[in-house]
């Protein structure tokens, strides 16, 4: 009686060990993804975390069981939910939804220009990219971003000029402008309502 009892147990112990097993291999390939998504190296999540490099990459290759905690300081620095980091499977795309009202929105001063930022706001040290929209007249004056940087601004409707150094370029519907922006640079609506997409990558690699 007592080994028919024992049983089920056993099987039971089986079971949650097979899927402890399961849950650590579906979390170690979610950890992995999410950091190469944040474009992270396994030092700076380390850094971000507090969770040792060598400890994170035991998790990524499956070989240790992370504690609740050790999960819940790695899902802070990927700035996910700890509920997501447990229940992402493999093959769940890496979706993240943002609505017009939770967009943030930069207004220029003189209050004719709106720049939405699409972008991950995780990525705005070196990656920015906004949606532009402006009315007529307005301008947006930006000082010189760190020195190799460089802007582009494609123009969906209306016009936009930019000046630089002097130099003016305008562009219509269709067209896209780039530039480097290391240095004092203006953006005009010329024909509006406009509308744009401008991408600014920082310190990029420019040939002078």
């Amino acid at each position: 009686m007592q080994d028919q009892a024992e049983r089920p147990e056993r099987g039971r112990g089986r079971d949650l060990l097979t899927g402890a097993q399961a849950l650590s291999g579906q979390l170690g390939k979610t950890i992995q993804r999410l950091r190469k998504a944040y474009n992270l190296s396994l030092s700076e999540l380390a850094e971000q975390s507090g969770v040792a490099k060598s400890i994170i990459s035991q998790i990524e290759r499956n070989e240790t069981n992370p504690t609740l905690a050790t999960i819940w300081r790695l899902s802070q620095a990927l700035d996910v939910s700890i509920e997501r980091v447990l229940a992402a499977g493999d093959e769940e795309p890496f979706i993240e939804k943002t609505s017009r009202a939770d967009t943030p929105i930069l207004v220029s001063e003189d209050g004719k220009v709106r720049l939405a930022i699409i972008g991950w706001l995780k990525t705005i040290e070196w990656l920015q990219w906004y949606e532009v929209t402006a009315d007529p007249g307005g301008v947006l004056d930006s000082d010189p971003h760190q020195r190799g940087s460089v802007e582009s601004l494609s123009v969906s409707e209306g016009a936009f000029e930019v000046e630089i150094g002097g130099v003016v370029q305008r562009a219509r519907t269709g067209e896209t402008l780039r530039y480097r922006c290391d240095r004092p640079h203006l953006v005009r609506c010329t024909e509006g309502p406009a509308r744009a997409t401008m991408v600014v990558i920082m310190k990029a690699a420019v040939m002078e």
